[in-house]
């Protein structure tokens, strides 16, 4: 790690953002332009999302399944407004083997073709249906503009995708994944984010109606955290996903899809995060609890590390994440600020006094400094720390809430949404017509982020054009 400090947010966010990941040896520049190695601390963290989102799908009848990596041109084209979508970011293999390819092979952006190819065979009758498929995998869309995690070449993600006898079942699958989306934004990754309804202009290619987990960063900009689509019968009709139903007429099926990507990892980074590095939530961080030995002569050295030791176990035993650091050639102070800036929630000091007095210091980092720390009993630690780790969960959380809901402004008039979408979220009344969405991007760079499912009722008029409105709709510049 190098000793030099990171600009500070205030400063430069962006810059701030991208020495942090590598810094904190999150990620790093792949020799592709564009593209991203993730290191295994990043990894980790990426597991523990993972592993949330997993059982959540598991627990809703979704089951894990892979397809390739390569598509055949000609499966992108099925579908029209998904190629007119999707063209200008695709990678094409031209050549294999030393010849050229009779017909040009897509590396996937997303699967939608692929496995609407595969569900046309797997579906015959209504009793193949529902059929709920995830899968985890990495895609590729050739983007111009890059930063780590938040927008790659390559990524990783889950996508699922389900097909349905009913147009009222996709549409509950829709919704369905959305609320996990943010059920499990809020509960695991303490990120608040707002649910709704994406305009037609921002609508995924292919889909009848799109839906967002829209949250805002630590400077004010939002950030697309998780997306979820209902295809209607688009992708049905254009792969023949037909199915015979109950009184054997063939219809066609629903079909919905969902996902969410390693652009939750650059979420979590720029809501919590602070001047002396990440921040992470307990429940996601990859180490949750770090010992650091203090000790100046080797008697001492031999007492405190046993101690440590015995800590270390007690603390596994109960659940907990934990790194001993016995690092040799580092001092304690290093050490302090290595795992602050690595965004370790909670730091155990151990010295030879709180050997002898049977105590440790605790000390948070979401709270830096003295009023962050507090001596703890050994008897009983990891009961004690499994605690404090939930009230640093929900301390996290309730700061994002309060720092959205203070950079958020419903705005009377124009002037006031110009200033709004400067620093923050502006919640106005929106007419809906895609021109005059076009009008606000271009005067004052600001995206239409989303309808919020939840709406305070009545009507308005359209900030930007003043026709007759009955929706509020959150815009924000945006990552």
């Amino acid at each position: 790690m190098s000793d030099q400090k990171l600009p500070s947010r205030a400063e430069d966010f962006s810059e701030w953002y991208n020495q942090l990941v590598l810094r904190a040896e999150l990620a790093d520049y792949a020799p592709v332009r564009g593209c991203m190695i993730v290191r295994p601390y990043g990894w980790a963290l990426w597991e523990n999302i993972t592993a949330a989102l997993d059982s959540r799908f598991k627990a809703t009848g979704h089951v894990n399944a892979a397809f390739p990596l390569l598509i055949p041109r000609s499966f992108i084209e099925k579908e029209k407004s998904h190629v007119a979508g999707f063209s200008p970011e695709l990678a094409v293999v031209t050549h294999g083997g030393g010849e050229e390819l009779e017909e040009p092979l897509v590396i996937r952006p997303t699967s939608e073709t692929i496995i609407g190819h595969s569900y046309a065979k797997w579906i015959q009758s209504y009793r193949d249906l529902p059929l709920l498929i995830n899968q985890w995998n990495s895609v590729v869309r050739w983007e111009l503009r890059t930063k780590l995690f938040l927008r790659t070449l390559e990524f990783f993600w889950q996508e699922g995708h389900t097909a349905h006898a009913t147009l009222p079942e996709a549409e509950f699958e829709t919704r369905q994944m959305l609320d996990i989306y943010t059920d499990f934004a809020v509960k695991e990754a303490a990120v608040p984010v707002i649910p709704g309804r994406k305009s037609d202009s921002e609508r995924f290619a292919g889909a009848d109606q799109t839906f967002s987990i829209e949250a805002m960063m630590g400077d004010g900009k939002a950030l697309q955290a998780g997306t979820s689509h209902n295809l209607g019968q688009n992708f049905a009709k254009a792969f023949e996903i037909r199915y015979l139903d109950k009184g054997g007429v063939l219809q066609h099926c629903w079909t919905t899809s969902w996902g969410l990507s390693t652009r939750f990892v650059g979420a979590i980074i720029m809501v919590h995060g602070d001047d002396q590095g990440l921040i992470f939530p307990p429940r996601l961080a990859p180490i949750q609890l770090v010992i650091v030995p203090i000790f100046r002569t080797d008697e001492e050295k031999s007492s405190v590390l046993e101690c440590a030791h015995t800590l270390r176990k007690e603390l596994a035993h109960a659940g907990i994440r934990v790194k001993l650091d016995e690092r040799e050639g580092s001092s304690p102070g290093f050490k302090f600020n290595d795992w602050e800036m690595r965004g370790v929630p909670l730091r155990l000091e151990l010295g030879p006094k709180d050997v002898a007095k049977g105590s440790v210091v605790l000390a948070r980092r979401d709270r830096p400094g003295k009023e962050g720390k507090a001596f703890v009993a050994q008897q009983g630690i990891g009961a004690a720390v499994v605690q404090l780790l939930e009230e640093i969960q929900k301390a996290l959380f309730d700061r994002a809430l309060a720092f959205r809901k203070a950079n958020t402004h419903e705005t009377a008039d124009y002037e006031e949404f110009k200033t709004a979408v400067e620093k923050g979220f502006a919640f106005s009344w929106w007419c809906g017509k895609a021109e005059c969405e076009a009008k606000i991007k271009e005067e004052t760079k600001a995206t239409m982020r989303c309808i919020p499912l939840e709406q305070p009722g009545g009507s308005g008029k359209c900030v930007h054009c003043g026709d007759a409105s009955t929706e509020k709709a959150i815009f924000a510049r945006a990552y």
